[in-house]
């Protein structure tokens, strides 16, 4: 098969979708890898590199888009991209498709067969390929935060963990999955005084057996959210509906009643936002403020630190990347009900539900598609 990984073109995006690593694993298995020139500076891959690994550079992206069968991305595909995709081509990428009306109409225009990564499921319910930039960015969230709770950054001037003598900061992590769970030992680690909320009781059970003493768990309702927002210097949001938007759990009203300078981090923003006021931002202007509250919703943040996304994310897609490229379509997903799940849309019809329930388009099961090639 003929792999094109290119050059990421979101603002500020520095992530590539393949190390020279895992093009040399798919060449070794005679596939062909087309890497556009550049695409891996950002994460300090040269293409020299690539080049020892058995890939071949091509300065035009044109022609990686169409020599390619199968596109390897990190983000999704932005509107100048749309054109170049062409029908039957597999795109593997994340797509967040539930988030962007605008995205989701035009992919399926194109009548490729989207794989997301997002929604690559395993049997007990984790999300593989979702999981590592989760875990960056649920680290990311903390670090962030902090950084924007500094008076400078138009924050209440907070040091996260306090001195002796002084209070530490409150931060309140909604949602008890892996990006909460990551931001929880991040802000519990420097100090602060942390409560993690979930709707899942067992989830909460074991978040309380291995955090440490300064995390208290909380079960999430609006009750709660409403009583714990008001007293935040710092609120992550970490919900996630696997493939859907994720619901808006901090209202306007809440909002109102936070600290001046508090600030709020919503990593839910690539799935619309856990917070009412919330919009995607970049890395090049990452918060703005509402109500007296700094909000940084930056829809790409494990861009942020490139080599260690792109070295956990190829960690992660390979295997499936490789598994893609040996089998084609439909044989990978008819023998990987994994990768099943992943598949969001197959010549122009929407194969994943929720998908089609947020813009009320038609859903076809995609396992009608098996057996047609």
């Amino acid at each position: 098969m003929i792999i094109g990984v290119p050059k990421e073109i979101k603002e500020n995006e520095y992530r590539v979708a393949l190390t020279p690593a895992g093009a040399h694993a798919l060449t070794k298995r005679r596939h062909t890898v087309l890497v556009e020139k550049g695409a891996g500076l950002g994460s300090g891959f040269a293409d020299s590199e690539y080049r020892e690994a058995g890939a071949k550079i091509v300065s035009d992206i044109e022609t990686v888009w169409r020599r390619s069968e199968m596109i390897m991305k990190v983000k999704e595909p932005l509107p100048v991209e749309h054109p170049r995709i062409r029908e039957g081509q597999i795109v593997f990428t994340y797509f967040h498709f539930a988030a962007d009306e605008r995205l989701t109409k035009g992919v399926l225009k194109r009548k490729a067969i989207c794989i997301a990564y997002e929604t690559v499921e395993k049997t007990d319910r984790s999300l593989p390929l979702l999981t590592p930039m989760s875990e960056v960015a649920g680290k990311l969230s903390v670090q962030e935060g902090a950084k924007f709770l500094e008076a400078p950054m138009g924050g209440r001037g907070v040091l996260l963990g306090g001195v002796p003598g002084t209070q530490p900061a409150r931060v309140l992590v909604i949602g008890g999955g892996v990006v909460g769970t990551a931001a929880a030992k991040v802000a519990a680690g420097m100090g602060a005084e942390v409560t993690i909320m979930d709707v899942n009781l067992d989830r909460l059970r074991y978040l309380d057996d291995v955090m440490p003493a300064n995390v208290t768990t909380l079960m999430s309702n609006p009750y709660n959210v409403a009583a714990r927002v008001q007293f935040a210097d710092l609120v992550v949001g970490a919900v996630l509906v696997v493939g859907a938007k994720a619901p808006r759990l901090v209202t306007k009203r809440m909002l109102k009643t936070m600290k001046p300078g508090s600030v709020i981090v919503d990593v839910a923003i690539d799935q619309g936002g856990c917070f009412e006021t919330s919009r995607p931002t970049t890395h090049a202007k990452p918060t703005y403020v509402v109500d007296g509250v700094v909000h940084y919703c930056v829809a790409n943040m494990p861009g942020a630190v490139a080599r260690t996304s792109t070295y956990a994310l190829t960690n992660a897609t390979l295997p499936y990347a490789i598994e893609i490229a040996g089998k084609g379509f439909p044989r990978c997903c008819k023998e990987n009900r994994e990768l099943l799940l992943g598949l969001n849309m197959c010549d122009g019809h929407i194969t994943f539900e929720a998908v089609a329930k947020a813009f009320g388009l038609p859903f076809t099961p995609a396992e009608k598609f098996l057996g047609k090639r």
